[in-house]
């Protein structure tokens, strides 16, 4: 009997409908955080250490990257 749990892809529930987003793989390899884009499931997958993820997340969460191009293309 594994005691691995099963894995799966997940997108942020703040995701719209418009399927622009990103997926996590859940629960992660150790040590690394797998995410895929959403429009290409078969596409290629990206490794980020899971330190460097979590600092992402949280830059974005505090409000220190930008979240939509309208953001990124003020002048």
């Amino acid at each position: 009997m594994s005691t691995n749990p099963a894995r799966v892809w997940r997108r942020s529930s703040h995701s719209g409908s418009n399927n622009n987003c990103v997926e996590i793989l859940t629960p992660p390899p150790r040590g690394f955080a797998p995410v895929r884009d959403s429009k290409d499931p078969d596409g290629p997958v990206i490794y980020f250490r899971a330190d460097a993820w979590s600092s992402f997340v949280g830059a974005i969460r505090r409000g220190e990257i930008p979240t939509s191009i309208t953001d990124i293309c003020r002048p």
